[in-house]
């Protein structure tokens, strides 16, 4: 489940309109678009990047939450490293479109195609920088009156092509940044099953110059390579 949660990293109905309210709207719109604006702008200038990572997942009919956490590595163009350290190791590498997922306690690695296995890579995307939101979501103020910290706008995105498999069982994406440096904070998935996966990050460092060796999986001695299934669900 994990896995696949990670991977879719990766997305309102609208109140009627009285008079008056066209304005708050706007504003709320002009924010959003501002920090958009600011995140896309700090990931352009970012090349890598390493962090901690907690991940919470409620799964629909499940009293309590999935809670894992480790660390994450992100280097441009299209390299992710993410490393399960609590409760179980696990780790997922990602080169472009490729999929490597190594479990040591099964002595076993799934290889597969992040186009073709469950949800979206939209979380990859948003962390790289590399993706035009715009151009791939609906990118709209998120309802309510919740602001995420600093008080800065919460945004949500919806996936504009509801067609491909990845995004059939993706609702819509909430985005947290930080103040000041607008990296992401926190990403949440919520799916039309009703599971819902939050993932939040910390100790955010960029640009150490993390080298590609990081990046390279190597298949240890007596472990079974198996080909990861296409899936169009958690």
């Amino acid at each position: 489940m994990r896995r696949w949660s990670l991977i879719a990293l990766w997305f309102v109905m609208g109140a009627p309109v009285w008079a008056g309210d066209a304005s708050v709207d706007e504003k709320q719109s002009r924010e959003v678009r501002e920090v958009v604006k600011q995140l896309q702008a700090r990931y352009e200038k970012t090349k890598d990047l390493q962090a901690d990572f907690s991940q919470k997942t409620k799964i629909e009919g499940f009293e309590r939450p999935v809670m894992s956490s480790g660390k994450v590595y992100i280097k441009k163009p299209g390299r992710l490293r993410w490393d399960y350290i609590d409760p179980a190791s696990e780790q997922i590498y990602v080169n472009l479109d490729d999929v490597k997922v190594y479990v040591p306690e099964h002595k076993q690695v799934l290889v597969g195609k992040l186009t073709q296995m469950a949800a979206s890579k939209a979380p990859l995307e948003l962390l790289q920088g590399a993706a035009k939101l715009d151009e791939s979501f609906e990118v709209e103020p998120t309802t309510g009156t919740a602001r995420g910290a600093g008080g800065i706008p919460l945004i949500t995105l919806t996936p504009k092509d509801k067609e491909h498999e990845a995004n059939q069982n993706l609702q819509k994406i909430v985005v947290e940044v930080f103040p000041k440096t607008y990296f992401i904070r926190s990403v949440s998935l919520y799916e039309i099953s009703g599971n819902v996966a939050v993932f939040e990050f910390s100790n955010l460092k960029p640009n150490l110059g993390l080298g590609n060796e990081l990046f390279d999986f190597q298949t240890p001695p007596d472990t079974e390579v198996v080909r990861a299934p296409v899936l169009n669900g958690p």
